[in-house]
């Protein structure tokens, strides 16, 4: 008889088992939708608890880590001024009431007035307190424009002779002109920036802090310096005074002015003087303008500025213009000629310059059969269009596809060029009989 095999002696491993496997049933429709909108609840508030802590840590970490806001930069506007609006700035003509019909007694009351005034003018001695009350309105000027100035400190880094490291200073005037609610800006001679490897700006207070150039402008020898709103104190910014722009084509020969910055070579001083003489239309490169002349000292390289009686800058001092018949009087640049060019320096942009010297061409020119436009009395050697083959005693007659008519015309199209840009130039070139049409390239510079 055989023995049965009993399963359960059989090895373990030899054994058979049913395997199963467990699946989840499918989410429902209802199921998906709270999960994610339980996601969505959870990234929103994971948002909201990284901006807030951004919110609160980026002002630290930019205050004592020195990061750059993104906050870009407001546009500075500058308004303009025309040379036939200074007529409109002279006081209206008196309007004289109709005098009523005199009798001979109001007759001789009137002489009887007017002697009794001379006679007291006549009398009346004058005393050093009357000459200072004459003076209090300008220092009260000078006071309240010496808030706006500053000195500019131009640090340069080098080595000595035995190779040793060295820092050089140069200190300038710089006048405060505008703001906006990032920046304060300066303008102060191109000196103080010119190679610099860093800029300090010292306020009326003795606060100093960083400056950084803006831009600069080699043909008016003026630059311009930001410093950074924030970091200056509440102190300092509630005491500082901008200097505002005035118009100078409504100064008069005789106006009195007064200088500020550095007129004695040295930062916060002062001075007084006259306008002795105002040449107008003399020729600039890309430009005319005009020259204020002055009896007051006056020191260009360390930088001074012209006020009037309200305090308004009209002008500053330059030598680029000094003449061997004016050697007693001070030559000052009028700035209304030059608000287009500080409006680009404000906003850290380069003034475009093709670097010619000419005059419109007159009628008189005209009826010598020369053509109309702007004659080129002298191309800057190494300007844009000296480089371009443009030549002495040519006319310019069209820049892009604007015609030249009048040194306004060159200005207004050369205003609306930039710095990289090339521009076709005609010309009329006189040739042995006639002139003759040339077109050249010009690659627009920076002044």
């Amino acid at each position: 008889m055989l023995d049965k095999k009993n399963p359960e002696d059989e090895p373990r491993q030899k054994r058979s088992f049913i395997r199963e496997k467990v699946v989840k049933q499918p989410l429902t429709r209802r199921q998906i939708l709270f999960r994610a909108g339980c996601v969505i609840l959870a990234a929103a508030a994971c948002g909201a608890a990284a901006g807030t802590m951004f919110a609160v840590v980026s002002p630290v970490a930019q205050r004592y880590l020195g990061q750059e806001s993104t906050e870009e930069s407001t546009a500075i506007t500058i308004p303009r001024d025309e040379p036939e609006s200074s007529a409109s700035q002279e006081s209206p003509p008196e309007v004289v009431p109709s005098k009523p019909e005199q009798t001979e007694e109001s007759v001789v009351d009137s002489e009887s007035f007017e002697e009794q005034v001379q006679e007291i003018i006549a009398n009346y001695k004058y005393t050093t307190g009357d000459f200072a009350s004459v003076y209090a309105g300008l220092r009260d000027v000078v006071a309240e424009a010496d808030h706006g100035i500053v000195t500019v400190h131009s640090v340069k880094h080098g080595l000595d002779w035995f190779d040793n490291p060295v820092e050089t200073s140069g200190l300038y005037a710089g006048a405060v002109i505008g703001s906006t609610p990032q920046d304060y800006l300066i303008l102060t001679p191109d000196g103080a920036v010119e190679n610099a490897d860093s800029i300090k700006v010292t306020f009326a207070d003795g606060s100093e802090v960083d400056g950084t150039i803006r831009q600069t402008d080699q043909v008016s020898g003026m630059a311009m310096v930001s410093v950074r709103a924030e970091m200056l104190n509440e102190s300092t910014a509630n005491s500082l005074s901008l200097i505002p722009l005035g118009n100078s084509y409504s100064v008069r020969q005789g106006d009195p002015v007064i200088a500020v910055g550095a007129p004695g070579g040295i930062v916060h001083s002062s001075a007084y003087g006259f306008i002795s003489y105002i040449m107008k239309n003399v020729q600039v490169p890309d430009g005319m303008t005009r020259l204020l002349l002055a009896d007051i000292c006056g020191d260009a390289p360390t930088g001074t500025f012209l006020l009037n009686l309200n305090g308004q800058m009209i002008g500053w001092v330059t030598d680029d213009y000094e003449r061997d018949q004016l050697t007693n009087l001070t030559t000052a640049m009028a700035i209304s000629d030059y608000k287009t060019i500080l409006e680009k320096l404000s906003n850290g942009i380069a003034a475009p310059y093709l670097g010619v010297r000419g005059q419109e061409v007159s009628t008189a020119m005209e009826e010598n059969g020369m053509p109309a436009g702007v004659y080129v009395a002298d191309c800057i050697q190494n300007g844009p269009v000296y480089n371009a083959g443009i030549q002495n005693g040519d006319v310019i007659v069209k820049i892009g596809e604007k015609n030249i008519l009048s040194m306004k015309d060159y200005e207004n199209q050369l205003e609306a060029l930039h710095q990289g840009d090339t521009v076709t130039v005609t010309v009329q070139r006189k040739s042995v009989n006639e002139y003759k049409e040339l077109e050249y390239q010009v690659n627009v510079g920076a002044r």
